[in-house]
């Protein structure tokens, strides 16, 4: 497999492929259909939303057929799984095993995400992935229809690849997948991260238990215990067996431990690192949103006061907002801090890459306290994580939340440590990861008004 290398400042614009000449500035090119607020906009460069082809391992650029029992499948519904999805491929030493790859992109309906998914396809296609982007939400008949629409796909698939292993649709598409010549075999299964979930998933895969996300309470009510037959089966896809036929990785920047039979492979933003950067560095402090509060998870009021104690204390100027903030509570934010809310249009690994960022990132509990270090490794950036009062938690949080929170602080590595009030701690900071090759730097993201969607949020 290539690996690309660009020599520190130089232009970072899209490959040959694409046959699109980068802009300018040095980005790619934005995508040709910013209609976010529909809910009917296209893929770049991709068949419209509707489209209903039934094979979905078929090249959309050259018409080739995926060989059989060859090659990977991906199916994605977050900008930072499609992020892990191209780190996993540029980090895989057996080309038969992900190339070609066919990229499913399954969109949520929020026009933020949908934002961010169009713009990770563009530097998906730059790599030479094939991409499908199929509209699978909208019932139960929908969800079936893009099962059988991506049969064939799956049976000939060597790889398959997800990323979140929580999600009912991929549960569905790993129930009903049929059982072809390469899933009789060794169809290897990858589960890439999806943040600090995968430190749930595989905790859960380790026990045996049932997979739910450590935010909720309960069994989902009704259409949870409708739902868990089809649960069950896909956990079973998910677990090994002893005898090593369909193997399991997972493909991780998370601190976890390896479950028996599941190979556990680092991810450490190589490619990231090498197709972005070195940033230029503010004299500012950036602060990096969450959506803890839109989980139920923690306080609106306890996280503006946190907000903008931090902000006081480290001099920050910029709040990046995570794609699921809302408009109202960014308008708060802006209101009791003075902040600039930054939206960015890629996931805030690639974005802090690209630069300028400030000289201290600070964060609550999140994932970007794990992806960060590895990202900017280096870097003169300092990464912060701030921890979560247990005061802040609300009355409905789920009782997991604070001990896994105080997970997601406690096993970040290159961070420094801030206590959730009062003056920092003084421990010492662990070693940051080695640092990787630097490639041209790329323009700043965008700053748009709070209370006005853009095209994509961070992906804390």
């Amino acid at each position: 497999m290539s690996r690309r290398r660009s020599a520190p400042g130089a232009d970072d614009g899209p490959t040959p492929t694409t046959g699109r000449p980068p802009t300018a500035n040095g980005q790619p090119p934005p995508p040709t259909d910013t209609n976010t607020a529909t809910g009917t906009n296209t893929a770049p460069g991709t068949a419209p939303a509707t489209d209903t082809s039934t094979d979905a391992a078929t090249d959309t650029r050259t018409g080739n057929d995926t060989a059989p029992d060859t090659g990977a499948l991906a199916f994605v519904e977050s900008p930072v799984q499609l992020l892990n999805v191209l780190e996993w491929l540029h980090n895989h030493p057996d080309p038969a095993g992900c190339r070609p790859l066919t990229l499913v992109v399954l969109p949520p309906h929020d026009a933020m995400t949908r934002g961010q998914l169009r713009r990770m396809v563009e530097l998906a296609r730059d790599e030479g992935v094939a991409v499908r982007w199929q509209e699978a939400r909208g019932g139960l008949l929908k969800v079936l229809g893009t099962v059988l629409s991506l049969a064939r796909a799956l049976r000939r698939a060597r790889t398959l690849v997800i990323g979140d292993p929580f999600s009912r649709y991929v549960q569905l598409l790993l129930a009903l997948a049929p059982a072809g010549r390469a899933s009789r075999s060794r169809q290897h299964l990858t589960v890439v991260d999806d943040g600090t979930a995968t430190m749930e998933f595989v905790a859960q895969l380790a026990k045996g238990e049932r997979l739910v996300r450590w935010h909720r309470r309960g069994a989902g009510g009704a259409r949870g215990l409708l739902f868990a037959p089809v649960s069950r089966r896909a956990r079973r896809r998910l677990t090994p067996p002893a005898d090593g036929a369909r193997p399991v990785e997972v493909f991780s920047s998370m601190p976890v431990e390896p479950p028996r039979n599941v190979t556990v492979t680092a991810n450490e933003f190589a490619w990231t690192r090498a197709r972005f950067g070195p940033p230029r560095l503010t004299r500012g402090a950036d602060l990096v949103g969450t959506s803890l509060v839109e989980t139920g998870v923690v306080d609106m009021d306890r996280y503006l006061e946190a907000v903008a104690a931090l902000a006081r204390e480290h001099g920050a100027t910029r709040y990046f907002a995570h794609r699921r903030e809302s408009g109202d509570k960014l308008a708060r934010v802006t209101a009791a801090t003075g902040l600039e809310v930054v939206r960015p249009d890629l996931p805030l690994e690639l974005v802090a890459r690209r630069g300028p960022v400030g000289h201290t990132v600070l964060s609550f509990p999140s994932t970007v306290v794990h992806t960060l270090p590895l990202a900017l490794a280096g870097t003169a950036v300092t990464v912060a994580v701030c921890d979560v009062d247990p005061d802040w938690l609300t009355r409905t949080a789920s009782p997991r939340a604070q001990g896994f929170l105080a997970g997601v602080t406690g096993t970040a590595r290159g961070v420094r440590r801030l206590p959730a009030s009062g003056p920092p701690d003084v421990r010492p900071e662990q070693p940051a990861p080695p640092a990787g090759p630097d490639a041209g730097s790329a323009p700043d993201a965008r700053p748009s008004p709070p209370a006005a969607p853009g095209p994509g949020a961070a992906s804390a």
